[in-house]
């Protein structure tokens, strides 16, 4: 009987996804990229060399789009994940970490035009910073929304509105 054609697809796709994480560590010899499954490949990456592996990411193995960006309160750190992918649709999740009592991230706009609102989003959200972005814009919460309220932190709790503030002060 012969093999599933798509089975032996999945299995290409899964050699040629570890020749990617094999031509990264062999770059960035203090990486550990991992494939999850068909398609789809992990990276923690140190901050300070953030900008120097997305070059090489994008350069040198052709990750030529960035999908989104996701922001995370990790506990006892802030997490960015950067979800780029390849035209052959192989995606990679380069997550890289920063201490809370020090969340600040390097931009990667000057690799990805578009990434500039993924970047506001955690920054608004969460309170980062990513330096090379402009502080000035508020997204996605209103206007009107209270500084210094982060909604996705796990400390979060919900600004007091005036009328419930009227009740309790009576």
């Amino acid at each position: 009987m012969d093999a599933n054609p798509n089975e032996q697809t999945n299995v290409n796709l899964l050699k040629y996804e570890q020749t990617l994480a094999t031509r990264l560590k062999e770059r960035f010899d203090y990486l550990s990229p991992t494939v999850q499954r068909a398609r789809r490949l992990w990276v923690d990456v140190p901050r300070e060399k953030f900008v120097e592996i997305l070059t090489f990411l994008r350069d040198g193995l052709e990750f030529s789009s960035l999908c989104t960006v996701t922001g995370l309160d990790a506990g006892e750190e802030y997490q960015l994940i950067y979800i780029l992918a390849r035209d052959d649709g192989i995606v990679l999740c380069v997550k890289e970490s920063a201490p809370k009592s020090d969340p600040v991230f390097d931009t990667a706009t000057d690799l990805y035009k578009g990434g500039i609102l993924y970047e506001i989003e955690p920054c608004n959200l969460l309170g980062l910073t990513v330096r090379g972005i402009p502080e000035d814009i508020r997204y996605p919460l209103p206007d009107n929304w209270p500084a210094d309220s982060y909604p996705l932190r796990k400390d979060w709790q919900p600004p007091v509105k005036k009328t419930e503030q009227s009740a309790e002060e009576k």
